[in-house]
């Protein structure tokens, strides 16, 4: 819905003649938000932290290669 009302690409969101097609993309817009998943702030910390522990070289990263996700694909049954 932002790239929507960006892009002045709201058109399709008047539902009804009189509806304001602006106006029922920014509604929807300001809608969407209260149903996005918000995480506490210690947890946005943590991870902040974990990241600033990476760039010192604090921490040891395991990389995470394609062949990886298709043996996990392969395990779970999804192809």
């Amino acid at each position: 819905m932002w790239s929507d009302l960006m892009t002045e690409n709201y058109e399709n969101y008047a539902l009804l003649k009189e509806d304001d097609p602006f106006q029922e993309c920014y509604d929807w817009f300001w809608t969407s938000i209260n149903l996005d998943e918000t995480y506490p702030k210690e947890f946005l910390e943590y991870l902040q932290e974990m990241v600033d522990r990476i760039d010192r070289g604090e921490e040891k990263l395991i990389p995470f290669t394609q062949e990886m996700i298709y043996e996990l694909n392969n395990l779970v049954g999804e192809d």
